[in-house]
Protein backbone atom coordinates (compact mmCIF):
# COMPACT_ATOMS: atom_id res chain seq x y z
CA UNK A 1 0.00 0.00 0.00
CA UNK A 2 0.76 3.72 -0.72
CA UNK A 3 0.00 6.61 1.64
CA UNK A 4 -1.13 9.53 -0.82
CA UNK A 5 -1.95 12.70 1.22
CA UNK A 6 -3.17 9.91 4.63
CA UNK A 7 -5.11 7.48 1.95
CA UNK A 8 -4.15 4.78 1.43
CA UNK A 9 -3.58 3.84 -2.34
CA UNK A 10 -2.74 -0.03 -3.48
CA UNK A 11 0.32 -0.12 -5.35
CA UNK A 12 -1.59 -2.35 -7.70
CA UNK A 13 -4.03 0.57 -8.61
CA UNK A 14 -0.91 2.78 -9.08
CA UNK A 15 0.48 0.40 -11.66
CA UNK A 16 -2.19 -0.16 -13.42
CA UNK A 17 -3.52 4.28 -13.63
CA UNK A 18 1.34 4.61 -14.83
CA UNK A 19 0.74 1.76 -17.09
CA UNK A 20 -2.69 3.00 -19.03
CA UNK A 21 -0.82 6.94 -19.09
CA UNK A 22 1.72 5.40 -20.39
CA UNK A 23 0.83 2.79 -22.73
CA UNK A 24 -1.40 5.95 -24.24
CA UNK A 25 1.39 8.59 -24.78
CA UNK A 26 3.21 5.65 -26.24
CA UNK A 27 0.31 5.18 -28.67
CA UNK A 28 -0.23 8.37 -29.31
CA UNK A 29 3.52 9.57 -29.98
CA UNK A 30 3.30 6.47 -32.55
CA UNK A 31 0.00 8.32 -34.19
CA UNK A 32 1.87 11.51 -34.22
CA UNK A 33 5.54 9.78 -35.78
CA UNK A 34 3.57 7.66 -38.09
CA UNK A 35 0.83 10.00 -39.60
CA UNK A 36 1.95 14.10 -38.73
CA UNK A 37 4.98 15.53 -39.63
CA UNK A 38 6.72 13.53 -37.97
CA UNK A 39 8.58 14.60 -34.05
CA UNK A 40 8.83 17.97 -34.76
CA UNK A 41 4.65 18.29 -34.83
CA UNK A 42 4.83 16.40 -31.75
CA UNK A 43 5.54 19.27 -29.23
CA UNK A 44 3.08 22.35 -31.01
CA UNK A 45 0.23 20.01 -32.13
CA UNK A 46 0.04 16.86 -29.93
CA UNK A 47 0.14 18.32 -26.14
CA UNK A 48 -3.36 19.88 -25.45
CA UNK A 49 -5.53 17.23 -27.23
CA UNK A 50 -3.44 14.40 -25.90
CA UNK A 51 -3.11 15.23 -22.25
CA UNK A 52 -6.96 15.93 -22.54
CA UNK A 53 -7.98 12.49 -23.91
CA UNK A 54 -5.35 11.00 -20.67
CA UNK A 55 -7.05 12.87 -18.27
CA UNK A 56 -10.11 12.02 -19.90
CA UNK A 57 -9.29 8.28 -19.76
CA UNK A 58 -7.97 8.58 -15.82
CA UNK A 59 -11.52 9.98 -15.12
CA UNK A 60 -13.87 7.40 -16.96
CA UNK A 61 -11.73 4.36 -15.95
CA UNK A 62 -11.57 5.39 -11.88
CA UNK A 63 -15.59 5.85 -12.35
CA UNK A 64 -16.01 2.94 -14.04
CA UNK A 65 -14.30 0.88 -10.73
CA UNK A 66 -11.40 -0.11 -13.08
CA UNK A 67 -8.27 0.82 -10.75
CA UNK A 68 -9.74 -0.23 -7.57
CA UNK A 69 -7.55 -2.99 -6.24
CA UNK A 70 -10.58 -5.67 -5.86
CA UNK A 71 -13.47 -5.04 -8.11
CA UNK A 72 -15.13 -7.46 -7.77
CA UNK A 73 -17.20 -7.86 -11.31
CA UNK A 74 -18.62 -10.68 -12.85
CA UNK A 75 -17.56 -10.70 -16.56
CA UNK A 76 -21.27 -8.85 -17.36
CA UNK A 77 -20.20 -6.20 -15.26
CA UNK A 78 -17.10 -5.87 -16.05
CA UNK A 79 -18.25 -5.68 -19.85
CA UNK A 80 -20.99 -3.63 -19.05
CA UNK A 81 -18.76 -0.79 -17.52
CA UNK A 82 -16.01 -1.16 -20.26
CA UNK A 83 -18.88 -0.39 -22.50
CA UNK A 84 -19.85 2.65 -20.87
CA UNK A 85 -16.50 3.52 -21.27
CA UNK A 86 -16.14 3.34 -24.62
CA UNK A 87 -19.67 5.01 -25.29
CA UNK A 88 -17.96 8.35 -23.59
CA UNK A 89 -14.11 7.77 -24.33
CA UNK A 90 -14.05 7.46 -27.95
CA UNK A 91 -16.54 10.12 -28.90
CA UNK A 92 -14.39 12.28 -26.61
CA UNK A 93 -10.98 11.31 -28.51
CA UNK A 94 -12.93 12.11 -31.28
CA UNK A 95 -14.40 15.78 -30.66
CA UNK A 96 -10.71 16.18 -28.92
CA UNK A 97 -8.52 15.66 -31.80
CA UNK A 98 -11.10 16.66 -34.40
CA UNK A 99 -10.05 20.69 -33.04
CA UNK A 100 -6.61 19.72 -34.58
CA UNK A 101 -5.51 22.45 -37.59
CA UNK A 102 -6.71 21.51 -40.97
CA UNK A 103 -3.04 21.87 -41.75
CA UNK A 104 -2.07 18.91 -39.68
CA UNK A 105 -0.63 16.30 -42.14
CA UNK A 106 -3.31 13.08 -41.90
CA UNK A 107 -5.52 14.79 -39.69
CA UNK A 108 -8.27 12.28 -40.08
CA UNK A 109 -6.10 9.21 -39.63
CA UNK A 110 -4.72 11.10 -36.37
CA UNK A 111 -7.95 11.23 -34.94
CA UNK A 112 -9.03 7.26 -36.06
CA UNK A 113 -6.19 5.80 -35.23
CA UNK A 114 -5.83 7.67 -31.21
CA UNK A 115 -9.77 6.99 -31.07
CA UNK A 116 -7.90 3.09 -31.81
CA UNK A 117 -5.38 3.66 -29.23
CA UNK A 118 -7.68 5.34 -26.45
CA UNK A 119 -10.21 2.46 -26.73
CA UNK A 120 -7.59 -0.65 -26.74
CA UNK A 121 -6.54 1.35 -23.03
CA UNK A 122 -10.24 0.35 -22.07
CA UNK A 123 -10.00 -2.91 -23.39
CA UNK A 124 -6.82 -3.68 -21.76
CA UNK A 125 -8.30 -2.58 -18.69
CA UNK A 126 -11.00 -4.92 -18.90
CA UNK A 127 -9.35 -7.92 -19.95
CA UNK A 128 -6.99 -7.08 -16.83
CA UNK A 129 -9.95 -6.71 -14.24
CA UNK A 130 -11.30 -10.21 -15.82
CA UNK A 131 -8.00 -11.92 -15.63
CA UNK A 132 -7.57 -11.65 -11.80
CA UNK A 133 -4.62 -10.99 -9.63
CA UNK A 134 -1.18 -10.31 -10.99
CA UNK A 135 1.56 -13.17 -10.05
CA UNK A 136 4.14 -10.41 -10.18
CA UNK A 137 1.87 -8.79 -7.43
CA UNK A 138 2.15 -10.76 -4.63
CA UNK A 139 2.33 -9.93 -1.54
CA UNK A 140 3.33 -12.71 0.98
CA UNK A 141 1.51 -12.10 4.14
CA UNK A 142 2.18 -14.18 7.47
CA UNK A 143 -0.71 -13.71 10.32
CA UNK A 144 0.65 -13.53 13.74
CA UNK A 145 -2.80 -15.03 15.47
CA UNK A 146 -4.76 -18.05 15.18
CA UNK A 147 -7.98 -17.05 17.10
CA UNK A 148 -11.63 -15.14 16.10
CA UNK A 149 -9.72 -11.71 15.22
CA UNK A 150 -6.69 -13.35 13.03
CA UNK A 151 -9.83 -15.35 11.15
CA UNK A 152 -11.83 -12.31 10.29
CA UNK A 153 -8.19 -10.79 8.86
CA UNK A 154 -7.60 -13.64 6.92
CA UNK A 155 -11.62 -13.50 5.38
CA UNK A 156 -11.13 -9.50 5.01
CA UNK A 157 -7.67 -10.16 2.75
CA UNK A 158 -9.09 -13.01 0.42
CA UNK A 159 -12.09 -11.23 -0.02
CA UNK A 160 -10.86 -7.98 -1.15
CA UNK A 161 -7.57 -8.08 -2.39
CA UNK A 162 -6.37 -10.76 -5.09
CA UNK A 163 -2.49 -10.23 -4.79
CA UNK A 164 -2.71 -11.36 -1.00
CA UNK A 165 -0.93 -14.60 -0.69
CA UNK A 166 -1.69 -15.82 3.27
CA UNK A 167 1.33 -18.05 3.94
CA UNK A 168 0.14 -18.83 6.78
CA UNK A 169 -1.20 -18.48 10.68
CA UNK A 170 1.29 -18.13 13.30
CA UNK A 171 -0.62 -18.74 16.87
CA UNK A 172 0.12 -16.86 19.83
CA UNK A 173 2.05 -18.29 22.67
CA UNK A 174 -1.11 -17.73 24.98
CA UNK A 175 -4.23 -18.06 22.67
CA UNK A 176 -5.93 -20.44 23.74
CA UNK A 177 -9.26 -20.51 21.18
CA UNK A 178 -7.96 -21.73 17.58
CA UNK A 179 -10.40 -20.60 14.46
CA UNK A 180 -8.39 -21.01 11.55
CA UNK A 181 -8.32 -24.72 9.96
CA UNK A 182 -5.55 -26.36 11.16
CA UNK A 183 -3.90 -26.87 7.77
CA UNK A 184 -3.04 -22.90 7.66
CA UNK A 185 -2.00 -23.07 11.20
CA UNK A 186 2.01 -23.12 10.43
CA UNK A 187 4.77 -25.50 12.79
CA UNK A 188 7.53 -23.21 13.72
CA UNK A 189 9.83 -26.00 14.61
CA UNK A 190 11.42 -24.36 17.51
CA UNK A 191 12.52 -21.16 15.47
CA UNK A 192 11.22 -17.58 16.15
CA UNK A 193 8.94 -15.19 14.45
CA UNK A 194 11.88 -13.41 13.37
CA UNK A 195 13.37 -16.86 11.49
CA UNK A 196 9.55 -18.31 10.30
CA UNK A 197 9.21 -14.91 8.95
CA UNK A 198 12.65 -14.88 6.99
CA UNK A 199 12.33 -18.88 5.82
CA UNK A 200 8.56 -18.09 4.35
CA UNK A 201 10.44 -15.18 2.38
CA UNK A 202 7.35 -13.10 4.10
CA UNK A 203 6.58 -9.06 2.84
CA UNK A 204 4.23 -8.62 5.83
CA UNK A 205 3.08 -9.78 9.39
CA UNK A 206 -0.28 -9.07 10.47
CA UNK A 207 -1.05 -8.38 14.58
CA UNK A 208 -3.88 -9.93 15.00
CA UNK A 209 -3.91 -11.37 18.97
CA UNK A 210 -7.09 -12.36 20.67
CA UNK A 211 -4.91 -12.34 23.74
CA UNK A 212 -2.61 -9.88 23.89
CA UNK A 213 -1.99 -9.74 27.71
CA UNK A 214 2.08 -9.50 29.02
CA UNK A 215 4.07 -12.05 27.53
CA UNK A 216 2.13 -12.60 24.73
CA UNK A 217 3.37 -10.10 21.74
CA UNK A 218 6.93 -10.90 20.88
CA UNK A 219 7.84 -7.02 20.67
CA UNK A 220 11.83 -7.97 20.06
CA UNK A 221 10.98 -10.46 17.46
CA UNK A 222 8.14 -8.41 16.22
CA UNK A 223 10.98 -5.17 16.08
CA UNK A 224 13.78 -7.49 14.01
CA UNK A 225 11.32 -8.14 11.20
CA UNK A 226 10.90 -5.15 10.21
CA UNK A 227 14.34 -3.83 11.21
CA UNK A 228 14.94 -6.31 8.52
CA UNK A 229 12.38 -5.04 5.84
CA UNK A 230 9.24 -6.70 6.31
CA UNK A 231 6.22 -4.70 7.28
CA UNK A 232 4.62 -5.61 10.61
CA UNK A 233 1.05 -3.63 10.90
CA UNK A 234 -1.36 -4.37 14.06
CA UNK A 235 -4.83 -5.54 13.28
CA UNK A 236 -6.19 -1.91 13.41
CA UNK A 237 -3.81 -0.66 10.72
CA UNK A 238 -4.84 -3.88 8.50
CA UNK A 239 -8.45 -2.79 8.79
CA UNK A 240 -7.39 0.67 8.21
CA UNK A 241 -4.94 0.22 5.12
CA UNK A 242 -7.03 -2.71 3.90
CA UNK A 243 -10.87 -2.03 3.67
CA UNK A 244 -10.66 1.99 4.11
CA UNK A 245 -12.34 1.72 7.82
CA UNK A 246 -11.58 1.71 11.28
CA UNK A 247 -12.95 -1.19 12.49
CA UNK A 248 -14.10 0.07 16.40
CA UNK A 249 -14.30 -3.97 17.34
CA UNK A 250 -10.49 -3.57 17.19
CA UNK A 251 -9.90 -0.01 17.78
CA UNK A 252 -8.83 1.33 21.15
CA UNK A 253 -9.32 5.31 22.51
CA UNK A 254 -5.09 5.15 23.01
CA UNK A 255 -4.70 4.06 18.72
CA UNK A 256 -7.08 6.84 18.01
CA UNK A 257 -5.49 9.68 19.97
CA UNK A 258 -1.67 9.25 19.88
CA UNK A 259 -1.80 7.68 16.00
CA UNK A 260 -1.45 9.83 12.90
CA UNK A 261 -4.68 11.75 11.54
CA UNK A 262 -7.23 13.56 12.42
CA UNK A 263 -6.16 16.99 11.18
CA UNK A 264 -8.00 19.85 10.74
CA UNK A 265 -6.16 22.77 10.61
CA UNK A 266 -7.00 26.66 9.32
CA UNK A 267 -5.03 25.92 6.47
CA UNK A 268 -7.26 22.35 5.44
CA UNK A 269 -10.54 23.60 6.46
CA UNK A 270 -9.92 26.94 4.06
CA UNK A 271 -8.55 24.97 1.04
CA UNK A 272 -11.71 22.46 1.31
CA UNK A 273 -14.04 25.36 1.69
CA UNK A 274 -12.66 26.78 -1.79
CA UNK A 275 -12.93 23.94 -3.27
CA UNK A 276 -16.80 23.55 -2.01
CA UNK A 277 -17.64 27.21 -3.72
CA UNK A 278 -15.83 26.24 -6.63
CA UNK A 279 -17.16 22.61 -7.42
CA UNK A 280 -20.67 22.92 -6.09
CA UNK A 281 -21.04 26.37 -7.83
CA UNK A 282 -20.10 24.47 -11.49
CA UNK A 283 -22.17 21.46 -10.63
CA UNK A 284 -25.39 24.06 -9.51
CA UNK A 285 -25.20 25.36 -13.29
CA UNK A 286 -24.77 21.91 -14.95
CA UNK A 287 -26.95 20.67 -13.09
CA UNK A 288 -29.68 23.27 -13.54
CA UNK A 289 -31.61 22.15 -16.11
CA UNK A 290 -31.97 18.69 -14.74
CA UNK A 291 -33.39 20.41 -11.48
CA UNK A 292 -35.83 22.26 -13.63
CA UNK A 293 -37.16 19.42 -15.28
CA UNK A 294 -37.19 17.68 -11.56
CA UNK A 295 -39.36 20.63 -10.08
CA UNK A 296 -41.90 20.46 -12.86
CA UNK A 297 -42.39 16.46 -12.84
CA UNK A 298 -42.90 16.44 -8.61
CA UNK A 299 -45.84 19.65 -9.53
CA UNK A 300 -46.80 17.31 -12.10
CA UNK A 301 -47.19 14.12 -10.02
CA UNK A 302 -48.47 15.28 -6.56
CA UNK A 303 -49.69 18.36 -4.37
CA UNK A 304 -47.14 19.42 -1.68
CA UNK A 305 -43.84 21.55 -1.39
CA UNK A 306 -41.19 20.78 -4.01
CA UNK A 307 -38.43 21.04 -1.67
CA UNK A 308 -38.23 19.11 1.44
CA UNK A 309 -36.53 20.71 4.28
CA UNK A 310 -35.57 18.30 7.68
CA UNK A 311 -33.81 18.94 10.33
CA UNK A 312 -30.05 17.63 10.47
CA UNK A 313 -27.25 17.17 12.60
CA UNK A 314 -24.00 19.33 11.47
CA UNK A 315 -20.12 20.17 12.38
CA UNK A 316 -19.85 20.36 16.13
CA UNK A 317 -23.18 19.07 16.61
CA UNK A 318 -24.94 21.77 15.40
CA UNK A 319 -28.14 21.15 13.57
CA UNK A 320 -29.42 22.92 10.40
CA UNK A 321 -31.78 22.34 7.63
CA UNK A 322 -31.04 20.38 4.66
CA UNK A 323 -32.80 20.81 1.50
CA UNK A 324 -33.67 17.92 -1.16
CA UNK A 325 -36.58 17.70 -3.87
CA UNK A 326 -39.81 15.94 -2.07
CA UNK A 327 -39.69 12.16 -2.97
CA UNK A 328 -42.23 10.94 -0.50
CA UNK A 329 -46.14 11.55 0.15
CA UNK A 330 -46.40 14.66 2.40
CA UNK A 331 -47.79 12.09 4.59
CA UNK A 332 -45.18 9.83 5.11
CA UNK A 333 -44.61 10.53 8.89
CA UNK A 334 -48.30 11.35 9.76
CA UNK A 335 -47.64 9.95 13.62
CA UNK A 336 -44.58 12.35 13.51
CA UNK A 337 -41.97 9.77 14.48
CA UNK A 338 -38.78 9.11 11.92
CA UNK A 339 -38.52 6.33 10.59
CA UNK A 340 -35.48 5.58 8.39
CA UNK A 341 -36.23 4.37 4.72
CA UNK A 342 -36.52 0.97 3.38
CA UNK A 343 -36.16 -0.89 -0.04
CA UNK A 344 -39.22 -0.03 -1.86
CA UNK A 345 -40.84 2.07 0.51
CA UNK A 346 -44.26 2.58 -0.28
CA UNK A 347 -43.88 6.33 0.88
CA UNK A 348 -42.09 7.21 -2.18
CA UNK A 349 -44.34 8.63 -4.85
CA UNK A 350 -43.31 7.45 -8.93
CA UNK A 351 -41.33 10.62 -9.83
CA UNK A 352 -39.83 9.84 -6.45
CA UNK A 353 -38.13 6.11 -6.71
CA UNK A 354 -36.91 7.78 -10.27
CA UNK A 355 -34.86 10.77 -8.49
CA UNK A 356 -33.77 8.95 -5.65
CA UNK A 357 -32.48 6.09 -7.61
CA UNK A 358 -30.43 8.60 -9.66
CA UNK A 359 -29.70 10.08 -6.79
CA UNK A 360 -31.39 13.45 -8.21
CA UNK A 361 -33.35 14.50 -5.06
CA UNK A 362 -29.79 15.26 -3.87
CA UNK A 363 -29.19 18.13 -6.02
CA UNK A 364 -30.96 20.72 -4.13
CA UNK A 365 -28.39 19.90 -1.31
CA UNK A 366 -26.41 22.46 -3.16
CA UNK A 367 -27.47 25.04 -1.81
CA UNK A 368 -26.61 24.01 1.82
CA UNK A 369 -23.18 23.40 0.42
CA UNK A 370 -23.00 27.10 -0.53
CA UNK A 371 -24.42 28.60 2.14
CA UNK A 372 -21.33 26.24 4.29
CA UNK A 373 -23.72 24.06 6.61
CA UNK A 374 -22.19 21.00 4.39
CA UNK A 375 -19.45 20.02 2.51
CA UNK A 376 -19.36 18.34 -1.22
CA UNK A 377 -17.77 15.42 0.51
CA UNK A 378 -17.93 14.34 4.26
CA UNK A 379 -20.51 11.90 6.54
CA UNK A 380 -23.72 12.34 5.31
CA UNK A 381 -25.43 13.90 7.99
CA UNK A 382 -28.23 11.75 10.36
CA UNK A 383 -31.84 12.87 11.96
CA UNK A 384 -31.23 14.32 15.78
CA UNK A 385 -33.41 11.49 16.70
CA UNK A 386 -31.52 8.86 15.48
CA UNK A 387 -28.48 10.53 16.26
CA UNK A 388 -28.80 10.50 19.83
CA UNK A 389 -30.15 6.93 19.71
CA UNK A 390 -26.69 5.74 18.05
CA UNK A 391 -24.67 7.79 19.54
CA UNK A 392 -25.61 6.02 23.06
CA UNK A 393 -25.52 2.49 20.71
CA UNK A 394 -21.99 3.15 19.12
CA UNK A 395 -19.06 3.94 20.18
CA UNK A 396 -17.28 6.87 18.59
CA UNK A 397 -20.51 7.68 16.80
CA UNK A 398 -20.35 11.43 17.56
CA UNK A 399 -16.15 11.68 16.05
CA UNK A 400 -18.27 12.05 12.79
CA UNK A 401 -19.57 15.35 13.57
CA UNK A 402 -15.87 16.90 13.74
CA UNK A 403 -16.00 17.80 10.07
CA UNK A 404 -18.95 19.09 7.93
CA UNK A 405 -21.20 16.26 6.56
CA UNK A 406 -21.24 15.86 2.97
CA UNK A 407 -23.59 15.52 -0.01
CA UNK A 408 -21.50 12.31 -0.92
CA UNK A 409 -19.06 10.55 1.26
CA UNK A 410 -16.77 7.58 1.89
CA UNK A 411 -19.16 5.36 3.76
CA UNK A 412 -21.53 5.72 0.65
CA UNK A 413 -19.30 4.66 -2.01
CA UNK A 414 -18.54 1.98 0.24
CA UNK A 415 -21.41 0.84 1.67
CA UNK A 416 -25.01 0.78 0.93
CA UNK A 417 -28.15 2.25 1.90
CA UNK A 418 -28.35 1.63 5.94
CA UNK A 419 -31.56 1.57 7.70
CA UNK A 420 -30.71 -0.45 10.94
CA UNK A 421 -28.16 0.08 14.28
CA UNK A 422 -25.97 -2.55 12.62
CA UNK A 423 -25.93 -0.48 9.14
CA UNK A 424 -24.76 2.94 10.75
CA UNK A 425 -22.29 0.98 13.05
CA UNK A 426 -20.85 -0.12 8.99
CA UNK A 427 -21.13 2.81 7.62
CA UNK A 428 -19.47 4.45 10.88
CA UNK A 429 -16.32 2.88 10.18
CA UNK A 430 -15.89 4.40 6.74
CA UNK A 431 -16.64 7.16 8.06
CA UNK A 432 -14.14 6.94 10.74
CA UNK A 433 -11.39 6.74 8.40
CA UNK A 434 -12.32 9.42 6.41
CA UNK A 435 -12.22 12.38 9.57
CA UNK A 436 -9.10 10.33 10.14
CA UNK A 437 -7.70 10.49 6.73
CA UNK A 438 -9.43 13.53 4.84
CA UNK A 439 -7.96 15.50 2.38
CA UNK A 440 -8.62 17.44 -0.63
CA UNK A 441 -7.06 14.15 -2.88
CA UNK A 442 -9.55 11.86 -0.78
CA UNK A 443 -12.11 13.86 -1.46
CA UNK A 444 -11.42 13.92 -5.18
CA UNK A 445 -11.24 9.82 -5.06
CA UNK A 446 -14.88 9.94 -3.57
CA UNK A 447 -15.90 11.98 -6.47
CA UNK A 448 -15.10 10.03 -8.92
CA UNK A 449 -16.35 6.87 -7.37
CA UNK A 450 -19.70 8.90 -6.74
CA UNK A 451 -19.86 9.02 -10.52
CA UNK A 452 -20.31 5.33 -10.53
CA UNK A 453 -22.49 4.60 -7.93
CA UNK A 454 -24.93 7.36 -9.72
CA UNK A 455 -24.41 5.82 -13.19
CA UNK A 456 -25.49 1.95 -11.74
CA UNK A 457 -27.88 3.34 -9.13
CA UNK A 458 -25.58 1.33 -6.23
CA UNK A 459 -27.37 1.29 -2.62
CA UNK A 460 -30.49 4.03 -3.73
CA UNK A 461 -33.77 3.33 -1.85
Amino acid sequence: MIRIFSHYVSRQSMLRVLFDLAFLLLAMLVVFVAFADGLSAIGAQAGAPVLSVAAGMFIVNSASGFYQRSSNFTASQALGRATIALLIVLPLTYFVFDLLPPTVTNREAIKYAAMFGAGAVVLRRLYVTLWGADPLSRTRILIFGAGPAAGIVGATLKASDPNAHIVGYVSGPNEKEVSVASGELLSTDGQSLTETARRLQVDEIVVALTERRAGSMPLRQLLDCKLSGIKVYDIATHFEKTLGQIRIDYVNAGWLIFGSGFNQGVARSLIKRSFDLLCSFVLFVLALPIMLVTALLIKLESRGPLLYLQERVGQNGKTFKVCKFRSMRTDAEKDGRPVWAVANDSRVTRIGAIIRKLRVDELPQLFNVLKGEMSLVGPRPERPFFVEQLTAQIPYFAARHSVKPGVTGWAQVRYQYGSTVEDSQEKLQYDLYYVKNHSLFLDIVILFETVFVVLTAKGAR
